[in-house]
């Protein structure tokens, strides 16, 4: 009874070769999972490396915000006038580099005196929880039309290539600006943060799908007629077997591939709804909406302007990356 390449792989991990036992000595030779080379392929790459410590780093922050602005800053919305040169009446920060000091760690906000620190972190938080979302969102919707598109076939995959070929000509930043300027502010008792939050991952996930669903799509058109998928139907297996136990387990590289280069899309896509003013509502801190406060200060003030600028840019680089990373990795044609 064959015992399958899973099996195979087993036993060289575990069981010394006939030449190796006959030279005591020498190793017996190992195999190697995908996985294992994948891993040892991505350690090598220090770009990649560096991009996920960074990544790792900004998650770690937005989770513990609260804690971290109890040690090393103010609350969000606290007011700080002593902070500004309120004598001049400029309501610029008091000092140089836009009030940079041991107790405001990245200086305070114009003419308001807002810790800017604690709402970088907090715009971390927003940040990071939409792109995440919505990506896992894209990713969802992307995988499960995608593989019903492809696996299917005919008028299935006519009707959903239509619908994909549409919202990708849709204006998406148009609609979502439209959209977004004439819902609530609140849903379900979430109030106007989170309540915009579930919104913009309901938005950027929704016009991100057909991406992915055109990758999955074309994987599925090529995997259906491969030797596994022939044998599986000559065994009998129903149509739900060969889609996640023969298919899925085969597009999990490109799929994780596509999610990590969609999140910093989504950042970005997050940040210039809050720069126009229709993303995160004020006085809740968001990277754009700072962005935005910051235009009419960057010629007297340009500090304000650069510290969430350079954020932002950080965590996009951060992420792609990782994501460019990732892919060479999982790329089976590499060497």
């Amino acid at each position: 009874m064959s015992l399958g390449p899973e099996a195979s792989v087993t036993d060289e991990k575990t069981t010394p070769t006939a030449d190796a036992a006959d030279r005591p000595g020498e190793k017996a030779i190992a195999g190697r999972s995908l996985k294992q080379i994948a891993w040892r392929r991505l350690k090598k790459d220090k770009v990649a490396i560096a991009g996920a410590c960074v990544v790792i780093f900004l998650i770690v922050v937005a989770i513990l915000a609260p804690l971290l602005i109890k040690l090393l800053g103010h609350p969000t919305d606290e007011y700080h006038n002593d902070a500004l040169d309120l004598e001049l009446g400029t309501g610029l920060p008091k000092g140089a580099l836009g009030g940079i000091s041991w107790e405001y760690l990245l200086g305070v906000e114009p003419e308001t005196g807002r810790d800017i620190f604690s709402r970088i972190i907090y715009g971390a938080q927003t940040t990071l929880t939409v792109a995440f979302l919505s990506a896992f969102l894209s990713t969802l919707l992307g995988t499960i039309f995608g593989l019903a598109a492809g696996f299917l076939g005919g008028w299935v995959d006519s009707v959903i290539s239509r619908i994909m070929d549409f919202l990708l000509a849709f204006p998406q930043l148009l609609f979502a600006i439209a959209l977004l300027s004439v819902l609530p502010d609140e849903f379900f008792g979430l109030g106007p943060r989170w309540s915009r939050v579930g919104v913009l991952i309901g938005v950027i996930g929704f016009f991100g799908w057909p991406y992915i669903g055109r990758i999955v799509r074309g994987q599925t058109l090529s995997l259906r007629e491969r030797e596994f998928v022939e044998a599986s139907r000559s065994l009998g297996a129903r149509s739900g077997r060969i889609l996640f136990r023969e298919l899925l387990p085969n597009l999990a590289a490109p799929i994780l591939v596509y999610t990590t280069l969609i999140i910093p899309t989504n950042i970005l896509t997050e940040a210039a709804l809050s720069f126009l003013g229709v993303g995160i509502p004020p006085p809740n801190p968001s990277w754009g909406g700072m962005l935005s406060n910051a235009v009419q200060f960057y010629r007297i003030d340009p500090m304000y302007m650069i510290i969430p600028g350079s954020v932002i840019f950080i965590t996009v680089l951060a992420f792609n990356l990782f994501g460019d990373g990732l892919r060479d990795a999982l790329d089976p044609k590499a060497r």
